[in-house]
C-alpha cells in the first residue's frame, strides 16, 4: 500500500487530471488488460480450482475502505478455552485462478504491484478476479489459504496451520463502522475481540522493539468552492486489523525458514544518520523526543490527529527505506534475515490480489505444513522476485511521491506569491539555505530555496509560494 494516501474526490479532480494522465504516460503506466488477458481472466472466473476443504460454516468478516471491492482477507476471531484466542484468518486463493505461465500470470508479472493514483487505481489483476471471483465478497462461496493461528492469553503464537479451504464472508465491514461498534460496545464477540487481540500483539510488538507507523491520510477537504490538503488520522481499528497482517507475517516467516524455502520482506536497522536526520525533524515539528527514549517509543508516542506530529509520522518513514525481499532455497536462512520494524523475521502474504509476492509466499507455507515441496513453479520464480518487486516497488514510490507532488501544486497553483506559515523540518548540510518545510494549513511538505541566509531548523518561518506547477509537479517555497 501507498505511503501517503490522496484521496481525490468531486470538484477537486478537474485540475488534476491533465497531469494525472501526463504521469501514467510518463511512467509508461499499465493501461487496459490485453484482450487475451482479460479471455483468459473470465475463463477462470468461471472455472476455479476448487478446495476439498469446506469452511464455509466460519462467520468470516472483512474490514476495508467502504468502496473497496477487492478484499484479500477476511477473519473470524474468537476465545479459546483456555483463556487465549483463536484468529481464522481467510487469504484470497489467487492460484485457484491464475495458472502458471499464462497470459494472466505473465502481466501480473509485468504490473508487480496495484498503483494507486489520486484519482483511481492500475490493478495488479483484471477486475473480474481481484474485484470478483476472487475477492473475498460477502454472501460468496471462495477458495482462500486458511490460516488457522491459536494465541494463548498473553497474545503468543503457540500453534499455526494453514490450508486451501472454501469459505464464505457474512458482512463487508469498515474501519470507522468496527471502531464505532467497539467504542459503543454493540459489536459482536469476534469483532470486538479485535480490539483485544490487537492491543496484545501492539504490546508483543514493543515488547520486541518493533514498531507500527500509524502514518496519516492527505486528503482533499472541499469548503464551499475551494478545497485544502488536510490530514486524516487512522483509527485504532485500523491498527488492530493491521497487528493481524502482522501476526500471519510473522507466522508465515516461520514456516518458510523451517522448512528451508522462502522469501522473506527484510528491513536493515537504520543508520545512525538518518536517526540523527528525525530527531532534527522531530525538534523542527516540536514533538519531545528525549535523548534516552528510543525512536520506537518516540514514534510509538506520537499524536496522528495532532498536525505537527502527523508530519513527523510522514517523516519517519524515512527510516523504512532499503526494505526488499530475501530469498532462501538451500535451508540456510540469510542473516541479517529481520525486518527492522516488526523486529522479527516476516514475510509478504496478506494481499496476493494486489501484490505478487504473496502468491508465492502463500503456496511456500502450504506446501510447508502439509509436509511437500513447493511446487516447481514457484522454486523456478523465487530468485527472480526480489529484482522484480523491486523494480514494482519502485515505480510505485515514483506514482506516490509525483501524484502528492501533482496534487499539491493543482491546490496551491492559483495562489502564488501568497504567505504562510511553516516550519524547517530539514536543512541540506552542503547548500543551507535550501530544505523543507512543513505547513499546517494546507497539509503541505514542500521545498524551499532562494533565501541567502542559514535556514533556521526546527523555527517558525515565515514564507513565500514561489512556484506551484501541476504540469512538472514542482511546489517551491522562499523564505517571505
Amino acid at each position: 500500500m501507498p505511503r501517503r494516501h490522496i484521496h481525490v474526490t468531486g470538484a477537486a479532480e478537474a485540475p488534476l487530471r491533465a497531469a494525472l494522465r501526463a504521469l501514467r504516460t510518463e511512467l509508461a503506466i499499465p493501461a487496459a488488460f490485453p484482450p487475451a488477458v482479460l479471455a483468459e481472466a473470465e475463463a477462470a472466473a468461471k472455472n476455479p480450482r476448487l478446495p476439498a476443504y469446506d469452511a464455509t460454516d466460519i462467520p468470516f468478516f472483512t474490514i476495508d475502505p467502504p468502496t473497496s471491492t477487492d478484499l484479500d482477507q477476511a477473519m473470524h476471531l474468537a476465545r479459546r478455552a483456555d483463556g487465549g484466542y483463536r484468529v481464522h484468518y481467510a487469504i484470497a486463493d489467487v492460484a485457484a485462478f491464475v495458472a502458471p505461465g499464462s497470459a494472466v500470470d505473465a502481466e501480473a508479472h509485468r504490473r508487480v504491484l496495484t498503483l494507486y493514483f489520486p484519482d483511481g487505481k492500475v490493478p495488479l489483476h483484471p477486475a473480474v478476479l481481484s474485484e470478483g471471483a476472487a475477492s473475498l465478497l460477502p454472501g460468496e462461496p471462495r477458495p482462500a489459504l486458511l490460516w488457522r493461528i491459536d494465541l494463548d492469553a498473553q497474545g503468543r503464537r503457540v500453534a499455526t496451520d494453514v490450508r486451501r479451504a472454501l469459505v464464505r464472508s457474512r458482512a463487508k465491514l469498515d474501519y470507522a463502522g468496527v471502531q464505532r461498534r467497539i467504542d459503543d460496545g454493540t459489536a459482536e464477540e469476534p469483532v470486538a475481540l479485535l480490539r483485544d487481540i490487537g492491543r496484545l500483539r501492539e504490546a508483543l510488538e514493543s515488547e520486541r522493539g518493533g514498531i507500527s507507523l500509524n502514518v496519516p491520510e492527505q486528503e482533499i477537504v472541499e469548503t464551499g468552492r475551494t478545497y485544502s490538503l488536510a490530514y486524516r488520522a487512522p483509527l485504532p481499528a485500523d491498527a488492530w486489523n493491521a497487528q493481524i497482517s502482522l501476526l500471519t507475517g510473522m507466522a508465515a516467516a516461520d514456516l518458510m525458514t523451517a522448512a528451508g524455502t522462502g522469501i522473506l520482506r527484510t528491513l536493515p536497522t537504520a543508520p545512525d544518520g538518518a536517526v540523527a536526520r528525525l530527531r532534527r525533524s522531530a525538534q523542527a515539528l516540536g514533538v519531545d523526543w528525549p535523548h534516552h527514549v528510543s525512536y520506537a517509543d518516540v514514534v510509538r508516542s506520537a499524536d496522528p490527529t495532532d498536525p505537527r506530529q502527523a508530519a513527523f509520522l510522514q517523516e519517519c518513514t524515512t527510516l523504512l527505506r532499503g526494505a526488499g525481499y530475501t530469498v532462501f532455497t538451500d535451508g540456510h536462512v540469510p542473516t541479517p534475515a529481520v525486518h527492522a520494524a516488526v523486529a522479527d523475521e516476516y514475510t509478504h502474504c496478506t494481499a496476493p490480489l494486489r501484490r505478487l509476492v504473496d502468491r508465492y509466499a502463500g503456496e511456500l507455507c502450504v506446501a510447508a505444513v502439509a509436509g511437500n515441496e513447493p511446487p516447481e513453479w514457484v522454486r523456478s520464480a523465487l530468485p527472480g522476485l526480489p529484482d522484480e518487486m523491486a523494480a514494482g516497488s519502485r515505480r510505485a514510490n515514483t506514482v506516490e511521491r509525483e501524484s502528492v507532488d501533482i496534487v499539491e501544486a493543482a491546490l496551491l497553483r492559483d495562489r502564488i506569491g501568497e504567505v504562510f506559515d511553516a516550519y524547517v523540518i530539514d536543512v541540506k548540510e552542503r547548500e543551507p539555505a535550501v530544505g523543507t518545510v512543513h505547513l499546517e494549513d494546507p497539509a503541505v511538505v514542500a521545498r524551499i530555496a532562494g533565501g541567502e541566509s542559514r535556514l533556521p531548523l526546527g523555527e517558525w518561518l515565515r514564507v513565500r509560494l514561489a512556484e506551484a506547477d501541476p504540469g512538472s509537479a514542482k511546489v517551491l517555497f522562499a523564505p517571505a
